[in-house]
């Protein structure tokens, strides 16, 4: 540990002198580190740049507009009502981040307004025609202007982690945490709450309070899903309930892959019957029971010999965590079985930025929750009494890590 403390000091040192870099980029055997570090730099410098160009790309709807084959500047310029200059910086920015391409190239640029645009026309890039066959990714470019406005000020935010947020009112249940610190008096007018229990400011959420976010989750829920599926075996089970199932995109895709698969949801009430709709809409009503009831406040229902937790637990703190696994661990009490966490993972190899970087502001912006690792889920699930964790892999770790748990008969744990 000793040489290693000194190995970092000194690539420390070396690192800020200019005159290094100036070395390192003279060598031609080391030049190629030096561009790629630089290059890696100003990806973060620019990032909120980049954003924007995807953000842009997407509320212009050009993505669809090009979905089915290229098109001209001149048609494009007329869909989305932006000038001649306007349209070429955009989509020249778009194409230098790989979400379009030029398929037939611009004899120059727009030099001022009322240009005539040249015969170019463009198509999908690689990363584009990712985005263009996902509606959760666009759901999510959209939602993340939200996020922007609370970043705006990263150091005031971390001065002040208290301090009112558009994703605090975004998500109306984040209000739960708000009201523990502070009292209901902290509460928004508009969540006309404020005369409820803290512990109850969630329960009472009406259906136009939590329609925003449920519809996010909804359109996003599926790249969960789909990554979930693909790593465990559910026809081992005869019932599953998915707690804190939002409108039922998770069950829904569960249901289409295990026919025979009884289900059962709990979430808010305003939630639930959202997922009610989903489900007779889908026609599987019959196979869903739908239980409506804060996981704070009511008892889950019992019956199920395996449990999901999908993008839960990060959004609460490790005092409601620890109330939110026991509450599980009484619905498996009887006969035992299976809980099945999956959410955004800190320290997940390949996938670091996304649990610490991105979820880490953007936990702190909504007020509640964090990302943690699998070694701390761990801890947690034990403390609540359950054995056997495990990490599964998944095929894409930055869009889910997956841990299963095991919960013995209530009967064999008091005997063991």
């Amino acid at each position: 540990m000793a040489a290693l403390a000194v190995w970092s000091s000194l690539r420390d040192r070396l690192l800020a002198q200019p005159a290094f870099h100036r070395f390192v980029s003279a060598v031609p055997g080391l030049r190629w580190v030096a561009q790629r570090q630089s290059r890696r730099l100003f990806d973060l410098v620019a990032g909120f740049t980049y954003s924007q160009v995807l953000l842009a790309c997407v509320k212009l709807g050009i993505f669809a507009s090009v979905r089915e084959g290229p098109r001209s500047l001149q048609s494009l310029a007329a869909d989305t009502g932006l000038s001649s200059r306007s349209l070429d910086i955009l989509l020249r920015a778009a194409v230098s981040l790989e979400l379009l391409e030029w398929r037939s190239a611009p004899a120059g640029r727009v030099a001022a307004e009322g240009n005539s645009l040249e015969q170019a026309y463009v198509g999908l890039g690689m990363l584009g025609a990712v985005v263009a066959a996902n509606p959760a990714i666009q759901a999510l470019v959209r939602h993340h202007e939200e996020v922007y406005q609370d970043l705006v000020d990263p150091v005031a935010l971390l001065q002040d982690p208290e301090q009112r947020t558009r994703l605090r009112d975004y998500w109306a249940y984040a209000h739960d945490g708000i009201a523990a610190r502070q009292g209901t008096a902290a509460l928004p007018e508009h969540a006309a709450l404020s005369v409820m229990p803290a512990a109850s400011v969630s329960r009472g959420l009406t259906a136009d309070q939590v329609a925003a976010y449920s519809e996010l989750m909804a359109a996003s829920q599926p790249l969960v899903a789909e990554q979930v599926l693909a790593a465990y075996d559910f026809s081992r089970h005869r019932c599953l309930l998915d707690v804190g199932g939002g409108q039922g995109a998770f069950l829904s895709a569960v249901a289409k892959e295990h026919p025979s698969l009884r289900l059962m949801l709990f979430d808010l009430p305003a939630v639930a019957q959202r997922a009610r709709q989903r489900f007779e809409a889908q026609g599987i009503a019959s196979r869903v029971t739908c239980h409506g009831g804060s996981f704070f406040d009511d008892p889950l229902p019992t019956g199920a010999d395996v449990v999901s937790l999908v993008r839960v637990l990060y959004d609460h703190s490790d005092e409601r965590v620890a109330l939110i696994l026991k509450g599980v661990r009484r619905a498996l009490a009887a006969q035992g079985g299976t809980l099945l966490l999956a959410e955004p993972m800190s320290g997940t190899p390949g996938a670091e930025a996304m649990g610490d970087a991105y979820f880490g502001l953007y936990l702190l912006a909504m007020g509640k929750g964090r990302a943690r690792t699998p070694e701390e889920l761990f801890g947690l699930l034990a403390a609540a009494g359950f054995t056997k964790m495990q990490s599964i892999r998944t095929r894409l770790p930055l869009q889910t890590g997956l841990i299963r748990a095991y919960a013995s008969p209530q009967g064999a744990a008091r005997s063991s």
